[in-house]
């Protein structure tokens, strides 16, 4: 992994910053980020919720903590007097919709010498005019700005008129646990496993709709949320409450893939979903939307099958494709495990990211309005 310093006589200093206030994949993605990230470089986490704070900064046990307030002209006098005392070189902004971490943005660009990283994990465009207007001045000014894929760049550059080529793309990445098991070919129903937040953006009705009509499948959709009375009536008025089941969130997903022949996404909308990338490393075939930077992961027909948003039956057509082929199944997920490895580990990620952070430092800065450090 690439070492990266601020100078011959220090560490590079790095703060991780978010302003969600839960945990969701744009949340877990900067936690991997922080806990790969060089030991040789100082890293600060510093957000407005302490559950998220501590979540993402876990793994990194020396990293220092910082918990701010979410909120008016307290919250950004807290922001900019805490990053000035922090002095970093980098600020590295984790944003799970392009309005957010506005604050902490702000504060950022008013750094004397630091240099700023956006990153959006979720290319939105936004109706309100104010978000939009602050959204786009706040992207011109960074010194980076990042999407997790190349078409989720393409979409924040012209969602927001920055420019071709203005946004970077970082993919996503996730650790690798080793080999993974193989599923085991027995007369069973087809498990097909979905994950992701019980809400319309997800689209698990098209999945329940999906599996209707198909005999030998059953579905676990890991997640929780506000669509999960709906979901549970849908289930019952299709008559297949006994072939779906809700266990709601889990800390590890993960741990469940093993007991997945198949894993589903049919978002409506996504950047670059680690759901996909932990079902790829477990060799599981993804069956998922052309949303987002989704196809340059799911390749279809070499490590998965897309569908259209909304098609009910083209993803019923696609899980039967994979019911009724075992070997396909196979193929498919010892394909995407040998994508996942060769592009989207989380060690991939983080070189990627360390690369830009040690770019940015020998790179003249853009020059911004500034404040004077506070004394020591």
């Amino acid at each position: 992994m690439t070492t990266v310093q601020a100078g011959t006589d220090r560490p590079l200093r790095v703060v991780a910053y978010t302003d969600a206030a839960g945990i969701g994949g744009a949340e877990i993605s900067l936690g991997h980020l922080v806990a790969t990230a060089s030991d040789q470089i100082q890293i600060s986490v510093v957000g407005v919720s302490q559950t998220v704070v501590e979540a993402i900064a876990h793994r990194r046990p020396q990293a220092d903590r910082f918990i701010l307030p979410p909120r008016g002209l307290q919250a950004f006098a807290a922001h900019l007097h805490t990053l000035l005392r922090l002095r970093p070189d980098i600020v590295h902004a984790n944003l799970c919709t392009p309005w957010a971490c506005a604050t902490g943005l702000t504060a950022a660009l008013m750094l004397p010498h630091a240099r700023v990283v956006r990153v959006d994990q979720l290319p939105l465009r936004t109706t309100d005019a104010i978000a939009l207007w602050r959204t786009r001045a706040i992207s011109l000014r960074v010194d980076a700005h990042v999407a997790v894929g190349k078409a989720s760049a393409q979409r924040m550059e012209d969602f927001y008129a920055l420019g071709r080529d203005s946004v970077l793309s970082i993919p996503n990445g996730v650790p690798d646990f080793g080999e993974p098991e193989s599923p085991v070919e027995t007369n069973k129903q087809l498990v097909v496993g979905s994950v992701g937040r019980l809400d319309l953006m997800k689209a698990h009705e098209v999945l329940l709709q999906a599996i209707s009509p198909l005999e030998g499948v059953k579905v676990v959709i890991l997640g929780e949320g506000e669509q999960r009375t709906a979901l549970e009536k849908l289930a019952f008025n299709l008559g297949i409450s006994d072939r779906v089941s809700l266990p709601g969130w889990v800390d590890n997903p993960r741990l469940y893939l093993p007991g997945f022949d198949v894993i589903a996404l049919p978002s409506r909308s996504e950047g670059f979903p680690l759901a996909i990338v932990e079902a790829m490393l477990a060799a599981r075939p993804v069956i998922a939307t052309r949303v987002g930077s989704v196809p340059e992961a799911v390749w279809h027909g070499e490590t998965g099958l897309l569908i259209d948003k909304n098609d009910v039956n083209g993803l019923t057509q696609a899980i039967r494709q994979l019911r009724d082929d075992p070997a396909l199944r196979s193929q498919l997920g010892r394909r995407a495990r040998e994508v996942a490895i060769a592009h989207f580990t989380v060690e991939a990620m983080t070189e990627s990211y360390e690369n830009l952070w040690k770019k940015l430092m020998i790179t003249p800065q853009v020059p911004r309005l500034r404040v004077p450090r506070p004394r020591d």
